[in-house]
């Protein structure tokens, strides 16, 4: 999971949360709107943000330098024609979304190309976009149905 500069603190917790509880790497490239300390996440109640594999980059250079980077990106986008239902996705793979107020800068979506973004189906086209936490969460659920081919819930 990659985040590029997000802005929200409370979307960022929700992301973290759910990449500690399914074993996802994050990747959080700077600058972010909000600190993240130990004060912070005390009081934000992110007491597994110690059981999360996380990754801080300080620019978006950095990132694509690290040997923790995904092989291949997938850029969550409005701006995409096509549906991440229509992608295979792999183990090596980084799920890319932009700051909630303004998503991603053109020059990554040019470095992506268009064969690498997609977006979440709108039903309401009216409306401009889903919650980024929420966004992730249907993403990273969808990549890990067809990783580990799971079609149906474990049983309790």
């Amino acid at each position: 999971m990659v985040l590029f500069q997000p802005d929200i603190p409370q979307n960022t917790g929700n992301v973290g949360r759910l990449c500690a509880i399914t074993n996802s790497r994050l990747h959080l490239i700077h600058p972010l709107g909000f600190e993240i300390s130990d004060r912070t996440l005390r009081r934000a109640g992110m007491d597994y943000w110690r059981s999360l594999d996380v990754h801080e980059h300080s620019t978006w250079q950095s990132f694509r330098l690290s040997d923790k980077a995904p092989r291949r990106l997938w850029l969550f986008t409005t701006r995409a024609t096509r549906s991440f239902w229509d992608v295979g996705f792999s183990q090596s793979d980084g799920l890319l979304f932009g700051k909630e107020t303004a998503g991603c800068p053109d020059w990554l979506h040019d470095e992506i190309g268009e064969a690498q973004r997609i977006c979440i189906p709108r039903l309401n086209q009216t409306l401009r976009s889903i919650n980024l936490a929420t966004c992730v969460g249907i993403a990273v659920y969808e990549a890990l149905r067809q990783i580990t081919g799971a079609e149906k819930t474990p049983p309790p």
